[in-house]
């Protein structure tokens, strides 16, 4: 008799949506959306739709959402896809109903309010991250897609083994979770960066210039962190860094876009379009100045420059350039 995995993905959202579609395709695999929008999940229960993020694809029959979160009670594996300032306290509160050996996997890009690692702060015994250039439209529509999984490496082989089958889904794999948590932070904000001067130039000369600088100072901060410096060169790293940073789908490129095109964007959290990729050049703008490494950051202290101090475009593509 075949072993089946109850799969809970917390956040029915546009992720969410597209990781639960590509995850039933393996049969073995019985995955419940859980959310906070009562419309959702009757839509998805009634009509095998989530109407509200995908309006013209059906999602397959076998896919159930709830708004109970003693759901997570029953979960081999939990997928956290809901926004990263709120995993913390989510986690603490689920923490009781869940399995002693449940495995609690971090799909969202970003840090807690206090700057540190989301998965250091989740109370579980078996936790991992699973980062990596993947669209969430191109995941529901079945294309091949990647992530990098950090973890232990029994979780690693448990998840592609057990869950992964038949999904098209891939995996490369290391072993310091901080490191993929912190590529995940870092990419967002080097999309900005990599769209300012996309949007003055529209050339790919200039791109792939600025894209070089940005590799060297994500292994920097690598480094900085104490991190695994090779886990640059994973899905993770210069993968999801080249999906966000040079597609037009990115918000945070299309952030860098509208401003480097003269676009007059309010700065940092008061921005209607504010994505991760704004916090993460403050976080790190003042970080890197306060541990007195700024020298070695130049993308990030033109981008704090810009976004923070007042300085103007042409002054951020000097400095980008230098």
């Amino acid at each position: 008799m075949q072993h089946h995995n109850t799969i809970v993905i917390a956040g029915a959202g546009v992720f969410g949506t597209a990781m639960a579609e590509r995850l039933s395709w393996n049969t073995r695999n019985t995955v419940i959306l859980w959310s906070i929008e009562a419309d959702v999940v009757e839509d998805i229960n009634r009509n095998h739709r989530n109407s509200k993020y995908f309006p013209t694809h059906f999602l397959n029959t076998s896919i159930r959402a709830t708004g109970d979160k003693t759901i997570f009670s029953s979960a081999d594996c939990i997928l956290l896809v809901i926004p990263s300032k709120a995993i913390v306290p989510f986690t603490q509160e689920i923490r009781a109903m869940t399995k002693e050996d449940c495995m609690v996997i971090n799909l969202a890009k970003g840090m807690s309010d206090d700057g540190a690692f989301i998965t250091e702060q989740i109370p579980f015994e078996k936790t991992a991250s699973m980062k990596g250039p993947t669209f969430a439209i191109e995941v529901l529509h079945g294309l091949p897609s990647s992530f990098t999984f950090g973890g232990r490496r029994e979780d690693y082989t448990a998840f592609k083994q057990a869950i992964l089958p038949e999904t098209g889904l891939y995996l490369d794999f290391t072993e310091d979770i901080r490191s993929v948590e912190l590529m995940s932070i870092l990419k967002n904000m080097y999309a900005i960066a990599i769209g300012l001067v996309s949007g003055r130039f529209n050339s790919p000369n200039v791109d792939f210039l600025i894209y070089t600088k940005a590799v060297n100072e994500m292994r920097r901060f690598l480094s900085l962190f104490e991190c695994e410096t090779e886990t640059i060169f994973r899905y993770c790293g210069i993968g999801d860094l080249g999906l966000t940073s040079l597609n037009d789908l990115s918000r945070n490129r299309t952030l860098g876009l509208l401003m480097g095109k003269g676009f007059s964007m309010e700065s940092g959290d008061k921005s209607s379009t504010v994505i991760e990729g704004s916090r993460t050049v403050r976080l790190m703008g003042e970080m890197t100045r306060e541990k007195g490494v700024s020298e070695q950051f130049p993308l990030v202290q033109a981008l704090y420059r810009l976004m923070y101090e007042g300085e103007t475009i042409n002054d951020y593509m000097n400095s980008a350039f230098s």
